[in-house]
């Protein structure tokens, strides 16, 4: 047992992957796709009942369940598990960064996006307006006032301060994983560049399941599901590089940990107010014009944990 332990443990990084892509895709194949197919096949949105966002939204947490796994089975324990810092002094800001920078990336990222793009902007909020009118006519509920669906979008966007707490559960799901586990892992023998351009496309890849069915980018497009599958990685590699600075940073990963919810919190923000948007475009963060600010604190990111040496875990 000791010698497999030992041959395990030389190879976590793979057996990490290996074991949290068995257990995601098989969960989601069994639980979303016998339910999405038929719609996909249908014309309808694959990703569109609760029953299969709850199944999608489960699978979040296998990253973490990997990390039980692979400790478990490589002998290493959980003695340095990312979650706890060694020191909250002199970190705490990385934690107010987490929570808050997300937030204030999307909104000049959509804010570029409606400038470069005139009449693109409505202050009325169409695309909220039209989802939930569709919500209730499927529900055979009646019609609400335009001052009413209002209130309910401006209370939704109140949300989004507090998204990070609201989301936590899924996203420490994730960010253990990826940030908690694989980045320091895969840091002990390849350089920070390496590493965050490579966890990045396997974070990318994970979500592949369901990028086919329509997550982020939707289903017409040219390319499907390709293109898809490809720009999802270019945008984890963004935000895992983001994410792994954070965690770097704060010797823990829960400064990611609330970034990431709160990514997931306001992320659709600016299509609320978009008359026209594209998801490889904007005003959202997965498109190139929207995810703008990402990008630039991606690369700086990068850079900075370089020239730091912090990137040593």
């Amino acid at each position: 047992m000791a010698a497999i332990n030992k041959k395990l443990a030389s190879h976590r990084v793979a057996v990490y992957c290996v074991v949290t892509f068995v257990l995601t895709w098989g969960f989601w194949f069994a639980a979303v796709y016998p339910q999405a197919l038929p719609a996909l096949m249908a014309g309808d949105n694959p990703l569109g009942s609760l029953e299969v966002m709850l199944a999608v939204g489960a699978g979040m947490f296998f990253p973490a369940i990997g990390v039980v796994v692979t400790r478990l089975l490589t002998g290493e324990g959980f003695r340095n598990a990312w979650i706890k810092p060694k020191r909250f002094k002199g970190t705490g800001k990385y934690y107010l960064i987490g929570w808050f920078g997300p937030m204030i990336l999307v909104a000049l990222g959509g804010a570029l996006y409606f400038l470069v793009t005139p009449g693109s902007f409505d202050p009325s909020m169409p695309f909220f307006k039209e989802t939930v009118e569709a919500q209730l006519a499927a529900a055979g509920q009646p019609a609400l006032p335009d001052s009413e669906i209002a209130a309910m979008a401006y209370a939704q966007l109140a949300l989004i301060l507090i998204a990070p707490a609201l989301n936590v559960f899924t996203c420490f799901g994730e960010e253990w994983g990826w940030r908690g586990y694989l980045l320091p892992h895969m840091l002990e023998k390849r350089s920070a560049t390496f590493t965050i351009v490579a966890s990045g496309i396997i974070w990318g890849l994970w979500h592949a399941p369901i990028t086919v069915l329509g997550h982020n980018y939707g289903l017409a497009y040219p390319g499907w599901p390709v293109l898809g599958i490809a720009a999802m990685c270019c945008f984890t590699m963004v935000m895992g590089s983001f994410f792994s600075w954070l965690t770097l940073r704060a010797k823990s990963c829960l400064p990611a940990v609330f970034a990431h919810g709160a990514l997931n919190g306001c992320g659709n923000a600016p299509t609320l107010f978009a008359v026209i948007s594209n998801p490889f475009i904007g005003p959202a963060p997965t498109g190139i014009i929207g995810g703008i600010g990402f990008i630039v604190v991606g690369v700086a990111c990068v850079i900075s944990l370089k020239r730091s040496g912090k990137a040593e875990a």
